[in-house]
């Protein structure tokens, strides 16, 4: 995948330093939901980095194998052309604020962290943040049609997903690992012997009504 037209357009623009925004675990039942930023400056295009994979690897996370998110993941981690950061927002704040509060948190926290502020932002979804001294455009389905932003949902998907399976070693029963945190058969059937524990969203349906129904 190579710079979508509109990543093309922002830089002809004048934009200098362009980035996308996506999360993960917006809808699971338990642990935090991840935002990601991932920037690109004009110069340097990151896009030589995935030479010798498919044209089609680069997309959306939930597209892709765990073992191509793994091997995308590597790739970036190694590259200084690059720039991403993730945070993790917790059940305790998302069930405070709500999911969507809680998502654009974490991109805010994640452009705090940043090294540089991109001056253009490509958010997946229909919601920008609000208050943002940043140019920024949302894009409904932004993870299968902009280059960083599909970047952005790998980084955050793998990034949770690594850390769902640290949490399952602390809540073995639950079987985070497998499912990590998501309304599964599996995770349904251990919610209801076990109850909710520490890291579940105590706002979040079935966890909220108690009723569980497998």
């Amino acid at each position: 995948m190579a710079f979508s037209y509109l990543e093309k357009k922002a830089f002809k623009n004048g934009f200098k330093i362009i980035a996308g925004a996506d999360e993960a675990g917006r809808g699971s039942l338990a642990g935090p939901v991840a935002g990601a930023v991932v920037v690109a400056r004009i110069e340097g295009s990151p896009q030589t980095l995935f030479r010798g994979l498919p044209s089609t690897a680069i997309k959306d996370s939930k597209q892709l194998s765990a073992n191509q998110r793994e091997e995308i993941f590597e790739r970036m981690i190694q590259e200084p052309r690059i720039k991403w950061k993730v945070s993790f927002i917790w059940p305790s704040v998302i069930d405070r604020i709500n999911i969507l509060q809680a998502t654009k948190l974490a991109w805010k926290r994640c452009l705090k962290k940043l090294d540089f502020q991109p001056d253009f932002l490509f958010i997946d979804g229909n919601q920008g943040i609000e208050k943002l001294k940043i140019e920024q455009q949302i894009v409904i389905k932004g993870d299968q049609k902009i280059f960083l932003v599909s970047l952005a949902s790998i980084i955050a998907k793998v990034s949770r997903d690594k850390l769902m399976e640290r949490l399952s070693i602390k809540y073995p029963e639950y079987n985070f690992s497998q499912h990590k945190g998501y309304g599964t058969k599996l995770h349904l059937k251990n919610l209801k012997k076990f109850g909710p524990c520490a890291i579940h969203r105590k706002s979040f349906k079935p966890v909220k009504t108690g009723v569980v129904k497998i």
